[in-house]
């Protein structure tokens, strides 16, 4: 190598590890903003809170490592520029393609390992960082309930709440319980509501309290003597003031933060185990159309007409439409079928609309997550090949106006990558 290739190499690398990591504390701080809801009062360890955001880091690098090439390769090449080190090269027949060719080199390198990274260590991570965050969710029962839609707690109770407020969200506003039937699970015959409730537990107990404040509480009588009796006696309906609901957590106390759970999830896969899911939910779809088709067909009833073998009719008659060969009643009655079966048929595409609308955008985004693999390598090349000429044009180095230029390029980059990706997941594109 030698020693202008050596010297721009050098310079370049300094500029990068140190862009590279400013850049990475900058978005651990907001990975740190947008969960700390999260983790804040659980009382988990500093090990533990660690742990979450060494999973999630390497889901960062595909926004860091593009920007860290564009951000260094401006610099690099506007500093070389403004202080006439370029016009010196120039002066010697050295052209910026010669200077960028070290440079080049290391590129290609880092795109393949940017690759290698993407395709193995991130889905990796993103399985370890999910069950992770999934595990936390158990630990705080106060944590586990949304706010606008049903969350379960514990084995016997969906909590609804509207509102949470409070120092560690305590309180709750309007509150909708469904509490579960012991011989069916799958049934809510008990319905309490409550304008408003708080969560409330002692230290080291496994017993949570729900106190419920002006409320109702509704219970379907389930009578095993026949519809008579149940008719008389429907359900039971009774108001409170206070009432109180003490919640088992010894299962949610006893959660293992370091427990593994089967998720699959297209984030998830390598390329090599992406290809197969991508034909098995082709194929999903193929069938599925294939299968509604021929069902359509058969209740047309078409296929009746379909055998050749059917004798000739006699006597042909002349008519502009096959309803004048029946009477007025008749007419009426078979456009009313007609008209049965055309709701019908409708009423069965819409429900299926919905199905094969969810299994197309599950079969966008794995091959959106397919393509992501190789995104990333491209991107750091694409995005060197235009900060460095960029920056020798600017012909200005530090952290002003190459930081200025690298985010606005980088921001548009980004946008429309996420307007892509949305429209690509939603077939519009």
């Amino acid at each position: 190598m030698k020693i202008l290739d050596r010297y721009i190499l050098t310079s370049f690398l300094k500029t990068f590890f140190s862009v590279f990591i400013i850049l990475m504390f900058i978005f651990v701080l907001q990975t740190i903003w947008l969960y700390i809801s999260e983790l804040a009062g659980k009382d988990l360890s500093f090990a533990i809170i660690l742990k979450f955001l060494w999973f999630f880091t390497p889901k960062l690098i595909p926004l860091v490592l593009p920007l860290t090439i564009l951000v260094t390769s401006l610099m690099v090449f506007g500093t070389l520029s403004e202080q006439y080190e370029f016009a010196a090269m120039k002066s010697t027949g050295i052209s910026l393609q010669r200077a960028m060719r070290s440079l080049s080199v290391f590129i290609l390198l880092l795109s393949a390992v940017a690759f290698v990274f993407a395709n193995n260590v991130i889905p990796y991570s993103e399985y370890k960082w999910q069950n992770l965050r999934r595990n936390i969710a158990q630990v705080s029962p106060s944590m586990a309930i949304v706010a606008g839609q049903f969350s379960s707690i514990g084995d016997d109770f969906n909590i609804k709440v509207q509102e949470k407020y409070g120092d560690r969200d305590q309180f709750l506003r309007e509150v909708i319980i469904h509490k579960k039937n012991p011989e069916s699970p799958s049934e809510n015959t008990t319905v309490i509501m409550a304008e408003s409730g708080e969560l409330a537990s002692a230290e080291d107990s496994n017993t949570l309290s729900l106190i419920l404040n002006n409320g109702h509480y509704y219970e379907d009588i389930q009578l095993r003597n026949g519809v008579k009796e149940r008719i008389n006696q429907p359900f039971a309906k009774s108001a409170f003031d206070t009432y109180t609901i003490h919640i088992d957590l010894t299962e949610l106390n006893d959660t293992d933060i370091d427990k593994e759970n089967n998720l699959n999830n297209h984030n998830m896969y390598n390329v090599g185990e992406l290809i197969p899911e991508i034909d098995r939910l082709s194929n999903v779809f193929s069938d599925d159309i294939a299968q509604m088709t021929g069902n359509m067909y058969f209740r047309s009833g078409f296929t009746q007409f379909a055998d050749s073998t059917y004798k000739q009719i006699k006597n042909k008659k002349e008519f502009n439409t096959v309803l004048e060969l029946y009477d007025i009643r008749q007419q009426v009655r078979i456009a009313g079928t007609a008209l049965d079966n055309v709701r019908s048929s409708i009423q069965a595409l819409g429900s299926k609309k919905k199905n094969h609308q969810q299994l197309i955008k599950t079969l966008n985004k794995h091959e959106i997550a397919f393509h992501e693999k190789f995104a990333l390598a491209i991107s750091c090349i694409i995005l060197f090949f235009v900060g460095a000429p960029l920056g020798a044009i600017i012909r200005k180095g530090g952290m002003g106006l190459p930081m200025v230029i690298a985010v606005v390029l980088f921001l548009t980059y980004h946008f429309i990558g996420i307007f892509a990706k949305n429209s690509a997941e939603d077939g519009t594109m």
